[in-house]
Formats: structure tokens, C-alpha cells, sequence
């Protein structure tokens, strides 16, 4: 499951906008995204991350995925940083 590489992660970049900066910083491997994330939230890291060619993962939670990362707040984007 996707949320096991979050667990197991060293580094992470949690949230659109810190995502959308390492994507641009070329550090990230791959990105995950929550499903239940408001489009209008993930678009563009769903686009840069498509363009870059880094791996996409969807997770069914922000609230999960955001629990995963050890913050009490649901989280939209993770990235793993490379």
C-alpha cells in the first residue's frame, strides 16, 4: 500500500505547495496524491509531475495520508524526496 512507502520514507515533502517547489528543484521521486483532494488543489502537481515524469501514486485519504506523514491535519500531496 502506498501509505507503507510514506511510513518507510527517510525525507518528506508534505503539501502542494512545498510539492509543487521540489518538483521544480528536481528532488522529488515520486508524488502521492489523495483522492479525496479538491482538484483544484492538486491540478498542478498532478500536471508538473506528469511533464517531469515522476511516478504518481493516488492514496484514498487525505486524512490518512496525512497521519501517515505524523501530522494531525490531512494532507493533499506528499512527495518522496529523491
Amino acid at each position: 500500500m502506498s501509505y507503507d512507502k510514506v511510513l518507510q520514507a527517510k525525507e518528506l515533502i508534505i503539501g502542494t505547495k512545498q510539492t509543487l517547489k521540489a518538483l521544480d528543484d528536481g528532488i522529488v521521486s515520486e508524488v502521492l496524491i489523495a483522492n479525496d483532494a479538491e482538484y483544484r488543489v492538486i491540478y498542478k502537481v498532478e500536471a508538473l509531475a506528469k511533464t517531469k515524469e515522476i511516478p504518481l501514486l493516488y492514496v484514498d485519504s487525505m486524512k490518512k495520508l496525512g497521519k501517515a506523514c505524523g501530522i494531525d491535519v490531512g494532507a493533499a500531496t506528499v512527495a518522496l524526496r529523491k
